[in-house]
């Protein structure tokens, strides 16, 4: 399995406690489930979440997208205001 970047931002930022932190998956499912095994408090942030592959939005069955070594993901709760 190959490591990525993951950036976090707001309310996902505060539940694992990190700004950036490294994870392991081969694709954003597997990503988000590794930071839910690492940071148990995320897991109440992450379905709310968006999650961006390289600068990309990733829609879908975040299993089903797939990650290169060295990609960047981030992780954006919904912000509140306007």
């Amino acid at each position: 399995m190959q490591q990525v970047e993951v950036h976090l931002f707001a309310a996902a930022r505060s539940a694992v406690g990190y700004p950036t932190v490294t994870a392991t998956g081969a694709s954003l499912g597997e990503v988000v489930d590794s930071l839910v095994r690492s940071y148990p408090a995320f897991a109440q942030v992450a379905p709310r979440c968006s999650y961006l592959v390289d600068g990309l939005a990733a829609h879908g069955d975040l299993a089903l997208v797939h990650l290169a070594a060295g990609a960047r993901v981030d992780v954006l709760p919904p912000f509140a205001g306007g």
